[in-house]
C-alpha cells in the first residue's frame, strides 16, 4: 500500500508544471488545425487565417484551417470542445459559439465556458447598411423616424436568429423604440446578396463583410456601430451618438479544448500577440476594417465572461429565440 503524504503531493504537482512547461517548450512539433466554425471567405474565416499564416512561419509547422460549419458555430465548436487538450486543435470564432449561443440553445453538446480563452485577434464594427433605393434616409435620427413611421414594415435582413447582426438589430430597435420586420438569412453573402437586389431594406452587417458593396455605391452606410467614430472612417457617424451606450462589434476569438495547460495557453497567446504586432498582419486585418486587440489570456478570459453577460441581457430583454 503507497502511504500518500502532503509532500509527495507537492513534489508531483511540480513535476507535472515542470512537465507542462517543458511541453509547451517543445509546441509546436507538427500540424496545429484551428477550427472555424462558419463558412470560407467572410470575415470569420479570414481574419484568423491571416494569423494562421504568420505563426505557421514563426512555428515553422503547418498551421491548418479547417471550415466545419453548421448550428451557429456549434458543430465546429463542439469538436474543439471534445479535442485532446494538447493546443494542436484550437477554435477560432466570432462571439456566437463562444458567449451568445449557451443564452439561446436550451441544451449544447459542449459548454462553452469550459473551453480555455487564448486572445481576440481583431474586432470589426457593426454598421447599419440600406439599400439606397428603398431607403432615402441618411441619418440615424432619419431612420428612426421613417420606422416609427413604416409602422414595423421596415425589413432588416440578418445572418440568422442570435448572430451578432440580429441581436443587434433587435439592440437598436429596443434603444430606438421601433420595430423592424426579421428576415433571417443562412449567412452573410446570402443577406447582402437581396440588400443589393432590393429584397430587403437595411442589414446590421460587419464592415469587413460589407465595405466592397458600399465603395461600389451597391448599399449605402448609414452609422457605425462601434463606440465612437472610427479613425479610418471620421465623417461617418457612430449610432451612440444618436443613441447613447449604443456598440456591436464582431470580434473575432481563438480558444483551446478545456483542460488544456496555461502553459500551452500562454504560449499560443503570447505567439499571436507577436502575430498582431508584424506590421504586414496589421495592414491585413486593417484592410478589413479590423481593430488588432491582443491582450493576455487573462483579460481574454475577462472579456468572453462580460461578453457573455451583455449578450445575455440583450436575448433576455428582447426575448430572442433560437429556430430548432
Amino acid at each position: 500500500m503507497v502511504r500518500w503524504t502532503r509532500g509527495a503531493g507537492v513534489a508531483l504537482a511540480v513535476v507535472l508544471a515542470l512537465g507542462s512547461r517543458a511541453f509547451a517548450e517543445d509546441f509546436p512539433n507538427r500540424t496545429v488545425k484551428i477550427i472555424v466554425p462558419f463558412a470560407a471567405g467572410g470575415s470569420a474565416d479570414v481574419v484568423p487565417r491571416i494569423v494562421a499564416d504568420w505563426l505557421s512561419r514563426k512555428w515553422g509547422q503547418p498551421v491548418v484551417v479547417e471550415n466545419r460549419t453548421g448550428a451557429a458555430g456549434n458543430i465546429g465548436a463542439d469538436a474543439v470542445a471534445k479535442a485532446d487538450p494538447d493546443g494542436y486543435t484550437l477554435l477560432a470564432a466570432p462571439p456566437p459559439p463562444l458567449v451568445i449561443n449557451q443564452n439561446l440553445y436550451p441544451k449544447l453538446g459542449f459548454d462553452p465556458m469550459a473551453l480555455v480563452p487564448i486572445s481576440v485577434i481583431a474586432r470589426i464594427p457593426n454598421a447599419l447598411v440600406v439599400n439606397p433605393s428603398r431607403i432615402a434616409a441618411k441619418s440615424i435620427p432619419e431612420v428612426i423616424a421613417m420606422a416609427k413611421a413604416n409602422g414595423g414594415a421596415t425589413t432588416v435582413a440578418t445572418t440568422g436568429n442570435g448572430g451578432t447582426q440580429h441581436l443587434t438589430s433587435e439592440m437598436f430597435q429596443m434603444m430606438a423604440g421601433v420595430k423592424f420586420q426579421h428576415v433571417p438569412y443562412r449567412g452573410s453573402a446570402p443577406a447582402l446578396a437581396d440588400l443589393v437586389a432590393g429584397t430587403v431594406d437595411m442589414m446590421f452587417d460587419n464592415l469587413g463583410a460589407s465595405m466592397q458593396l458600399i465603395k461600389g455605391g451597391q448599399i449605402k452606410l448609414i452609422a457605425v456601430a462601434s463606440a465612437k467614430r472610427m479613425a479610418t472612417m471620421p465623417d461617418v457617424p457612430a449610432i451612440a451618438e444618436t443613441l447613447p451606450g449604443f456598440e456591436a462589434v464582431a470580434w473575432f476569438g481563438v480558444a483551446a479544448p478545456p483542460k488544456t495547460s496555461m502553459a500551452i495557453a500562454n504560449k499560443i497567446n503570447a505567439d499571436i500577440n507577436e502575430a498582431l504586432h508584424d506590421a504586414d498582419v496589421q495592414k491585413k486585418l486593417a484592410n478589413l476594417n479590423a481593430e488588432v486587440v491582443g491582450g493576455t489570456q487573462q483579460e481574454t478570459a475577462d472579456y468572453f465572461k462580460s461578453e457573455v453577460a451583455r449578450w445575455g441581457k440583450v436575448i433576455k430583454d428582447a426575448n430572442v429565440k433560437i429556430d430548432q
